[in-house]
C-alpha cells in the first residue's frame, strides 16, 4: 500500500491558509490574494509566479463537501498513478487552463475589472485531475461516458448567458485533464 502524502497535506495547507487569511485585516487580506491572483494584470506585468502561488490560496475555506472530494480525486490520483504524476497534472491543469483564459481575455475586450478580478483556488487543478482520471475507469463504453458527461457538465456553463472566464477555465481544465487520459490510452495501447 502506498502512503498518501501530498495529496492530504496539500488539501490541509489550502484550508488552513484560508483560515489564517481569514484573520487578516480585509486590506491585508485583499491585498495577499491580489498578489497571489492570476489575473490579466498579474501576468501581463510579467508576474509568472502566480501561476503556482495562486494554486494554493483560496479566497474563503473550503466547504466541507468539496474539500473531501478534492482530497479524495487528488488522493486517488496519487494512489493510482504517483504523487509526482498527481501533482504534475494538477499543475499542468492549473497553469495551462489559466494561461489559455489569459490568452483569450487579452485577445478579447475584458473589463478592467475582470483584468484586476481575484483568481485563485484549487478548481482549475482539480477539474484536470479529475479528467485525467478517466483513463482509470474500465475501457470502453464507460471510459467514453464518463469522459463526454465530464466535458457536457462543465460545457454547460460556458454555454450559458452568465458565463465568467472561470467556467471557461474550467472546462479547458477539464479538456487539458482528458487529453491526458487519451494520452494515457494511446500509450497504454501502443505498449509504451
Amino acid at each position: 500500500m502506498i502512503p498518501l502524502v501530498m495529496s492530504p497535506a496539500y488539501a490541509a495547507g489550502v484550508q488552513l491558509g484560508a483560515y489564517a487569511l481569514e484573520r487578516l485585516d480585509p486590506a491585508e487580506r485583499i491585498r495577499v490574494l491580489r498578489r497571489c491572483s492570476t489575473n490579466a494584470d498579474n501576468l501581463a506585468a510579467g508576474r509568472w509566479d502566480t501561476l503556482l502561488s495562486s494554486a494554493f490560496v483560496v479566497e474563503e475555506p473550503m466547504p466541507l463537501p468539496y474539500a473531501l472530494l478534492l482530497l479524495a480525486v487528488l488522493g486517488y490520483a496519487e494512489y493510482t498513478y504517483g504523487a509526482w504524476w498527481a501533482a504534475g497534472v494538477f499543475l499542468l491543469g492549473h497553469a495551462g487552463a489559466t494561461l489559455l483564459v489569459y490568452g483569450g481575455l487579452r485577445m478579447g475586450r475584458a473589463g478592467a475589472a475582470t483584468r484586476r478580478a481575484v483568481d485563485v483556488g484549487t478548481s482549475y487543478g482539480f477539474n484536470a485531475v479529475l479528467g485525467a482520471l478517466t483513463s482509470a475507469l474500465p475501457r470502453g463504453a464507460v471510459r467514453n461516458t464518463a469522459r463526454a458527461g465530464l466535458l457536457a457538465v462543465a460545457a454547460a456553463p460556458v454555454a450559458a448567458r452568465g458565463r465568467t472566464f472561470t467556467d471557461v477555465g474550467h472546462l479547458a481544465a477539464l479538456a487539458l485533464g482528458v487529453g491526458l487520459s487519451l494520452t494515457v490510452d494511446y500509450r497504454a495501447h501502443r505498449g509504451g
